[in-house]
């Protein structure tokens, strides 16, 4: 990175930086060019070169999946850098080093550091740098600084326009397609496969998660293009077996260079078990094809924590987060949450994005919650509880829906009804709610109830 004076810590409060960040272009307002983020890091000297790179896009499990590269790559002992997006509660998650977030005056001093850069770059074309694009600079620049030995980098949407596509990526790695953001990435599977084909580059190793067929050709048609390599969950490598168990499931996997058996991972559903695999044949792939140590497999799996995902943050009764916000991801938390937790009954706690497939996502929840809580969060992009609520009644009848636009009021209220048992039987007691819908949703949910760090 190119060096400059460093401006002290307390010239600019978090707050501060939040505040410039937010200021631009918001992560949903797009525009496909690398031009911008291509300008920035070459004034920042090209961070983004200065060390290997394994690089996630796909619908769901990206997070996921990079933490679980994150934790096998440290377990190894690699110096490790991860980016990802959204943050649940702080723009500070979304830069991580060795497995934690940065904090709050490294993220300031990375910003101020990056700052100066900013201006040359937003005088330079007809529209300033946005907000995604910033930040992917800024961890770019923070490894840089670190220095990490890999970078895992998840993409914020899509892939070929995605700012995070500077790098050329060692390992890529395509997580489930399914569509989401059909707006800005078109509402076909093997359309948003050409926009996340645009990571795999020549010469880099893909590993790829099943596929709807017309992704799938897709994708293998881009391995084709570009001479790269491919190894497929189901063929090349995937799960043996999983067992769910208290606090999660014990799985084997196979991977690329041999099976790892009995490795417990303390994360809930047949989603995380794949994600897991796919974790696996990526770390194989990164450091040469080689089988890995069984021990530091299954102690590193043993240590995976994925805030929002099916996250307990509290007990009597059972509170669970997840950042599901698209039709598939509910599919796979509402399976999950069935085989994990004895909730009778469950209560739902829905906030969901105005731009989101509502109506299907509540069609997914109906024959798993009890009732449901209406809700929203504190964006202006959420859609307003009592049109959530309207939608709610003609799916679930109006003797099971619950409008509360307050997010504090709406969980205290679910926590209250699974506390009475319902109406159908149930035991006090035994009930439990499930707070759903959007990321964004989890976050403010998260915070509000203390949940785990």
């Amino acid at each position: 990175m190119t060096s400059t004076p460093r401006r002290e810590p307390t010239a600019l409060s978090y707050d501060d930086v939040e505040r410039a960040l937010l200021a631009r272009w918001p992560e949903t307002r797009l525009d496909p060019t690398l031009a911008r983020i291509k300008a920035l890091v070459d004034l920042l000297g090209d961070p983004q070169t200065a060390y290997p790179v394994i690089q996630l896009t796909g619908t769901n499990g990206k997070s996921s999946t990079g933490i679980m590269i994150d934790t096998l790559l440290r377990g190894l002992g690699l110096r490790t850098g991860r980016f990802t997006s959204p943050h649940l509660e702080s723009m500070t998650e979304r830069i991580s080093l060795d497995g934690a977030p940065i904090d709050s005056d490294a993220f300031i001093r990375t910003y101020a550091d990056v700052a100066p850069y900013l201006e040359v770059v937003d005088r330079s074309g007809p529209h300033p740098l946005s907000y995604f694009e910033t930040i992917t600079g800024m961890a770019y620049a923070a490894f840089s600084d670190a220095p990490i030995d890999v970078a895992v980098v998840e993409v914020g949407m899509g892939g070929q326009w995605d700012a995070t596509n500077v790098v050329d990526a060692q390992v890529a790695v395509v997580t489930p397609i399914a569509v989401d953001h059909a707006h800005y990435l078109g509402d076909r599977p093997e359309t948003i496969a050409e926009e996340k084909a645009g990571i795999i580059k020549s010469g880099s190793f893909v590993v790829l998660a099943p596929q709807p067929v017309e992704a799938a050709e897709v994708l293998l048609r881009r391995v084709a293009e570009v001479g790269a390599t491919a190894a497929r969950e189901g063929v090349e490598f995937g799960v043996v077996s999983r067992q769910p168990g208290v606090g999660g499931q014990l799985v084997s996997l196979r991977g690329l260079a041999r099976e790892y058996e009995e490795i417990f991972l303390p994360l809930y559903g047949a989603h995380q078990a794949h994600n897991a695999a796919l974790a696996l044949a990526a770390v194989e792939a990164f450091v040469g094809g080689i089988e890995l140590d069984i021990d530091v497999v299954r102690e590193s799996f043993g240590q995976v924590i994925v805030p929002g995902r099916l996250e307990v943050v509290r007990r009597s009764p059972t509170v669970v987060l997840d950042a599901a916000h698209n039709p598939a991801g509910c599919e796979a938390a509402m399976e999950a949450v069935q085989e994990a937790f004895a909730f009778s009954p469950l209560i739902g706690v829905v906030g969901a994005m105005a731009d989101k497939e509502v109506d299907e996502m509540l069609g997914i929840f109906e024959p798993v919650m009890a009732q449901i809580v209406c809700t929203q969060n504190s964006t202006p992009r959420a859609l307003a509880a009592e049109a959530l609520g309207d939608l709610a009644e003609g799916i679930f009848g109006p003797d099971r829906v619950h409008v509360h636009p307050r997010l504090d009021d709406a969980i205290d209220v679910a926590v209250g009804l699974a506390e009475e048992g319902g109406s159908y039987g149930e035991a006090i007691g035994s009930g439990g709610v499930l707070i759903i819908g959007s990321v964004v949703t989890a976050g403010e949910a998260r915070t509000l109830l203390g949940g785990p760090r």
